[in-house]
């Protein structure tokens, strides 16, 4: 389960769509988390939700005991955040392709 950190402006994983992006200082904003900001700690802690949603089919109790510690620091529960990370699962490392113009 690793999150890479590229050019301390953008968390990834290889594990998931999902991303965190800087928009300064400590400010970040994460995928499966619209319209909010969060701390950079908080954005780790939303990666590794994310991440850990990947890569677990069906979460036993003792994996959402261990969710809910992480996204209390969210102000969420558990089952919460894996609900957000399936309803909000946007590739947005795709690149936008061109839209066609008419010239009519």
């Amino acid at each position: 389960m690793a999150i890479e950190v590229v050019s301390a402006s953008m968390m990834t994983s290889n594990e998931t769509t999902h991303m965190a992006r800087c928009v300064g200082g400590d400010r970040w904003v994460v995928s499966w988390l619209p319209g909010r900001t969060l701390t950079g700690q908080q954005a780790v802690t939303a990666m590794t939700i994310a991440v850990t949603a990947a890569c677990t089919d069906a979460p036993t109790d003792a994996d959402y005991a261990l969710l809910d510690d992480l996204a209390l620091e969210l102000g969420l529960t558990g089952r919460e955040a894996i609900f957000m990370v399936g309803a909000e699962n946007h590739d947005y490392r795709k690149t936008a392709k061109p839209r066609r113009r008419s010239l009519d």
